[in-house]
């Protein structure tokens, strides 16, 4: 059987599953106008490209600047040669921002993504649309080292960015033009050479830090974190669940903009490139990211965020617990992000004020064929 029958085989035992948060309506920010420059502001993916565009945008004048985009540069080992003729201030692309747990004190023997963000940039419309895919969605990935059903997560520790790249093809039906990973000792970097970040911590947190070398304490309140602490508020899953999770990652990463599009943060632009050095990797050339840079600093962009609806259950042949996304709401998001690429009319769907509601199937794509081996929660 290839690989593309077996990923869309039909599962005649499917369910009917409903989540906590089924029924919901893209967000946009056209209407929420910032004192800072209005530019990725939505997700994690904000800084990861963001920071990393406006530091060579605005020290093109620093001799290191050269030098750190010589040495982020990673060019796929194979796939797509699409993005050489990619024009970002010009045409619609689209970017894989992955968030790498790279700490080899860990012990795990691999790295998987802990974040994973596709964003689409559309010039023309103005436009960028985000979408962060569930780190434990049950999915197809084919690599040199494995192929078969598991965690989207795992395809980068099977295939590195390749892999993470062809597994997120496969699942949303979408070309990937470009891919930027970062590990979290960056975060960390970038914040503290920013100075810390100033964010309102709803409650008290107590996580362990990336490391795993001591407890981070957070009291509620206003506050300055530093990169060890911001991070901590970010990933921690003890005090509310996924979705809030992505909303205090947003609210760390537009407090991280803030600052560092901030005219008094330009001294500090020497620091946070030097932060950078050896935890950030792209296969976007010196000359792309200029553009990409170019274009996110001098447009006017909107944005709109996507959340999928999904259902949790058991994959008993592993013991570990995956996630399975509603086929209907997988339709939708990737209509929206192949109606920002310019790859689909728009439709129903994308008329102001509609609300998208689940009928709560899973999808075939992320559920196990048949149902076999999985065990609902």
């Amino acid at each position: 059987m290839s690989k593309k029958e077996t990923r869309y085989r039909k599962d005649k035992n499917r369910k009917k599953h409903k989540s906590e948060d089924e029924n919901y309506e893209s967000r946009s920010s056209r209407n929420k106008p910032s004192v800072w420059v209005n530019v990725f502001k939505v997700s994690l993916v904000v800084l990861l490209i963001a920071v990393l565009g406006a530091v060579a945008y605005g020290a093109k004048l620093l001799t290191q600047a050269e030098d750190l985009m010589e040495q982020t540069y990673k060019p796929r080992k194979s796939g797509t040669d699409s993005n050489e003729t990619i024009e970002p201030n010009k045409t619609p692309f689209s970017i894989l921002v992955m968030g790498v747990d790279d700490n080899d004190e860990r012990a795990l023997g691999s790295n998987r993504t802990d974040t994973m963000i596709v964003v689409t940039m559309n010039p023309d419309t103005g436009k960028v649309s985000m979408v962060s895919i569930p780190r434990d969605t049950f999915t197809y990935v084919e690599s040199d080292d494995f192929t078969g059903y598991t965690k989207i997560n795992a395809a980068y520790t099977y295939g590195k960015e390749d892999g993470a790249i062809d597994a997120v093809e496969g699942l949303l039906d979408i070309p990937i033009d470009f891919y930027v990973t970062v590990d979290f000792q960056a975060f960390e970097k970038i914040v503290d050479a920013l100075g810390g970040v100033s964010v309102d911590v709803p409650v008290a947190i107590s996580e362990a830090n990336a490391q795993l070398t001591r407890m981070v304490e957070l009291e509620p309140g206003e506050q300055v974190l530093t990169g060890e602490e911001a991070l901590a508020f970010a990933r921690t899953r003890k005090i509310d669940n996924d979705i809030k999770r992505g909303e205090r990652q947003q609210m760390v990463v537009q407090a991280v903009m803030k600052k560092a599009m901030a005219v008094g943060s330009i001294t500090k632009y020497s620091d946070v490139m030097a932060s950078l050095n050896n935890h950030l990797w792209t296969d976007m050339n010196r000359d792309t990211m200029m553009k990409v840079a170019q274009s996110a600093l001098t447009n006017d962009f909107s944005f709109e965020s996507f959340t999928f609806s999904w259902m949790s259950f058991t994959y008993s042949y592993t013991g570990e617990s995956m996630v399975g996304l509603h086929e209907d709401s997988l339709e939708y998001i990737k209509h929206k992000l192949l109606v920002s690429l310019g790859k689909e009319a728009e439709d129903e769907r994308d008329k102001p004020g509609y609300v998208f509601e689940t009928d709560g199937i899973v999808s075939e794509q992320t559920y196990p064929p048949y149902g076999d081996g999985a065990v609902d929660d």
